[in-house]
């Protein structure tokens, strides 16, 4: 997935993200690529840790630098380098062309300020709209994400708001100024089941009526499942799987990413399997591994995997993933993961 498509609203290429402790230097992000294409929704799914949310802040310019630094690669917005803009370029891009939905509604909103002049900030900042238009605006935007009596809620302070409710006033405020891309950080993580579908559903119908990009960083696959066309699987800092959301969910050429499947409910009627969760922990990314990070808890582990980190193979068309055993040399054995082996002497 690193070719360059006009197509694309986003390309990351080949970013790696480094913060310094007093512990060390933790090397939080090595190598990422991705694309996200216009109109069409990216999910970035993995565990905690694996660098998820630090890609995307770390482009934003939303992790502190320093200790963070971004050591080298490349991140275009419809084809401008984003990597070293200045503090006063950046902010041209937040909030106007990328739009952010922070993880926990209530401390990205402003506790002492009403829900709708937090909205009609970004319009009067970006849009250079009066104070009445963009209230007007704010409160549009509070109908589209199906507040009821969006004026009177445009009056009240985030406590009075539900759950729920705080995070349509987040996406509200993320899409006060049109933008192209919206990154949603979690969106659903501290929201019941049904709240959950209302909130996938009032962005999915955002996304068709205004035709922006989104990248939906989540922990949940059912939620990928629903939302994005295209998926990046990440593990200790690394994308190790990419390709269409049909090839990554009946075509998984990772072990960890058939883990995560595995490790997930299903409301299949008739299905009967126990959920198996992945052994180990992730790699300590003071000290990286040489190999592959998953080489400690992948059941089918080989040699080569311990000292060299594999390199992307093409599965088919846009789908690759980073795993010895897509080589060509590498044993075969039957199994739902897409006939791959196990040796001990590979």
């Amino acid at each position: 997935m690193n070719k360059t498509n006009n197509s694309n609203v986003l390309e990351v290429k080949d970013l790696n993200v480094e913060f310094s402790t007093y512990g060390g230097t933790v090397k939080a992000v090595r190598g990422v690529s991705y694309q996200v294409r216009k109109g069409k929704t990216l999910g970035v799914v993995g565990e905690s840790g694996c660098g998820k949310s630090v890609t995307v802040q770390a482009i934003l310019q939303l992790i502190p630098m320093p200790p963070g630094r971004i050591t080298s690669g490349s991140a275009k917005l419809n084809g401008k380098e984003m990597i070293g803009l200045s503090p006063k370029d950046i902010n041209t891009i937040r909030g106007r062309e990328i739009g952010v939905i922070f993880q926990d509604p209530m401390s990205s909103l402003n506790p002492t300020m009403k829900i709708g002049k937090q909205i009609a900030e970004t319009v009067k900042v970006h849009q250079h709209a009066s104070n009445d238009e963009a209230m007007q605006k704010a409160i549009t935007l509070l109908e589209k994400t199906k507040i009821p009596e969006a004026a009177k809620r445009a009056q009240q302070y985030p406590f009075e708001f539900s759950g729920g409710m705080l995070q349509r006033a987040s996406i509200a405020m993320s899409l006060a100024c049109d933008p192209t891309l919206l990154v949603a950080d979690e969106p659903t993580t501290a929201l019941d089941v049904t709240i959950q579908s209302q909130t996938l559903e009032i962005m999915h119908a955002l996304q068709q009526n205004m035709g922006m990009s989104i990248i939906l960083i989540t922990h949940d696959l059912g939620v990928i499942a629903k939302m994005a066309h295209d998926v990046a699987v990440m593990y200790a800092g690394q994308v190790i799987e990419a390709g269409p959301v049909d090839d990554i969910f009946y075509r998984s050429s990772h072990p960890y990413t058939l883990g995560l499947r595995h490790a997930m409910p299903t409301n299949i009627e008739g299905a009967d399997r126990k959920l198996m969760p992945i052994d180990g922990s992730p790699p300590d990314l003071f000290k990286p591994p040489a190999g592959c990070g998953y080489y400690a808890r992948c059941p089918y582990a080989m040699r080569v995997c311990e000292k060299h980190n594999p390199e992307e193979f093409t599965i088919s068309g846009k789908h690759f993933a980073r795993c010895w055993l897509q080589h060509p040399s590498a044993p075969k054995v039957e199994g739902e993961l897409f006939q791959i082996g196990h040796t001990e002497n590979a």
